[in-house]
């Protein structure tokens, strides 16, 4: 957290290019460009940026009221799933005798380019502006240097012969505004470049790209595949009703289980009163399906495991390889991405509304349906396990 003097010092520091100032308090898409291009750090400062509500730009205080629900807002761009990769921020609130600021740190991210609505905002002295190609070359060459996480590692061997081109265009579509892709004269591979799912020093997929584009996923990552197994009583040894398996590009994965999901658990009527009915279900479509999404964001991918999705006679399972990271060792009250290149993949395709509200959510419809709270097990270093128990009666 920065002292007064510190944001003073800020404020007072007019030729700075890692501060801006605006008096505005509810202009969304300029606080989500200035978080996107602070985040983005094209000039490579390796220094956080800071986005001051409630100051001019010659560095006076505008004597602005700083309210708790401003704060919530400016907090809440970490997760909309408007700005990917998630940014990393934080928000404080500063009090002086002229008026109020609240102060948004936002750090540089290891995974530039960061778009913010399929857009690559950046900012070099005074201008903030969208990227030219060679600026978000710069930021495409520069996260390659510093990737870390196994999503967004080269899968080598895996090139341009194995893409699957119609599923990239269909991706492009979602993932980048329409008029960027029309001024757009780079070819398909440094698109993909661009979004972080080409290698360009190994001339191969990135493990996400693998996962979105490749003919076939399971040669090169074998346990990314969901197993759903029906069983007829409450143990592993029970007669199994039904199985299936999703499995091909995460895409058509996701699309599959979608429409499956949606015809697994149909409602039936009961009394509620002498004159009414109401529709009971033994368990909640939404949740079951945000809790599969979430083992599809969360899972280690380096693992030969699929996903476990097993129907009880009493209960569900829902096992994911993989232990808690990072910090989401608090579970639930703290998340952290295994995968962030994944996450930001599933909410450019639909299946992610925000990020971070996947547990209260499952809670809430399980508690609106009459089942108990969905349990975790979170001991496991090799596993996490969700459960979920049939509505009561």
């Amino acid at each position: 957290m920065l002292t007064n003097e510190q944001i003073k010092n800020l404020l007072q520091d007019i030729e700075a290019d890692n501060v801006e100032r605006t008096i505005s308090t509810n202009n969304t898409n300029k606080f989500c460009e200035v978080i996107c291009a602070f985040a983005n750090d094209l000039p490579g400062h390796a220094q956080p940026g800071y986005l001051i509500v409630g100051a001019r730009d010659n560095g006076d205080l505008a004597g602005t009221s700083i309210t708790d629900q401003l704060l919530q807002n400016l907090a809440s761009h970490r997760d909309s799933g408007q700005i990917v990769p998630l940014p990393s921020l934080v928000v404080q609130k500063a009090s002086f005798p002229e008026g109020d600021v609240a102060v948004v740190e936002v750090q540089p991210s290891d995974m530039p380019p960061v778009h913010y609505r399929g857009r690559v905002w950046v900012r070099v002295g005074p201008r903030r502006g969208i990227a030219t190609e060679q600026e978000e070359r710069i930021l495409t060459e520069r996260r390659v240097h510093s990737a870390r996480t196994f999503d967004m590692q080269p899968c080598l061997g895996c090139g341009p012969e194995q893409i699957v081109h119609s599923l990239f265009e269909d991706y492009r579509i979602a993932a980048i505004a329409p008029e960027i892709i029309e001024e757009n004269d780079r070819d398909r591979l440094q698109q993909m470049a661009a979004l972080g799912l080409w290698d360009t020093r190994n001339q191969c997929l990135t493990n996400a790209g693998v996962l979105l584009f490749s003919e076939s996923p399971q040669n090169w990552l074998p346990g990314a595949h969901l197993q759903f197994v029906r069983y007829e009583g409450s143990g592993l040894e029970s007669d199994i009703l039904d199985e299936r398996n999703f499995s091909g590009d995460l895409a058509t994965a996701l699309r599959e289980l979608d429409a499956f999901l949606k015809t697994l658990f149909p409602s039936r009527p009961v009394p509620d009163s002498a004159l009414r009915e109401k529709q009971v279900t033994p368990y909640p479509t939404w949740a079951v399906r945000e809790l599969l999404m979430n083992a599809v964001m969360h899972r280690d991918y380096q693992s030969n495991a699929p996903i476990r999705f097993y129907w009880f006679s009493d209960r569900i399972e829902i096992q994911n390889p993989g232990g808690l990271y990072g910090n989401a060792t608090n579970f639930p009250h703290q998340n952290d991405y295994r995968n962030p290149k994944i996450a930001e993949a599933m909410k450019t395709l639909g299946y992610v509304n925000r990020f971070g509200r996947g547990i209260a959510t499952v809670q809430a419809e399980l508690r609106k349906n009459a089942n108990p709270p969905a349990e975790f097990d979170t001991n496991q270093t090799t596993f996490f396990l969700a459960t979920v128990r049939e509505a009561q009666a």
